[in-house]
């Protein structure tokens, strides 16, 4: 197991690079609503992964399960 200054530096850039690209997706989907003047029909899935970063942004979790959080909530989306 690695120590926990050894994982920050281990998986920072790779956790930073996949959050830019979730920021990313929402940032074309807000131009995207822009320029069509609506948003989709169904927005089920913005709201789940705006709820699932809510969940992620919770700096304490009592049993350091979110993955387990996040693999739950994204099967009740599904």
């Amino acid at each position: 197991m690695l120590s926990p200054q050894k994982n920050l530096d281990t998986y920072f850039l790779e956790a930073r690079r996949d959050l830019l690209e979730v920021a990313a997706m929402l940032d074309r989907y807000d131009r995207s609503v822009e320029k069509e003047g609506k948003k989709a029909d169904d927005e089920s899935r913005l709201n789940s992964l705006i709820e699932a970063l809510a969940l992620l942004s919770k700096k304490e979790h009592p049993e350091s399960n979110r993955t387990e959080q996040l693999l739950v909530h994204f099967a009740k989306v599904s």
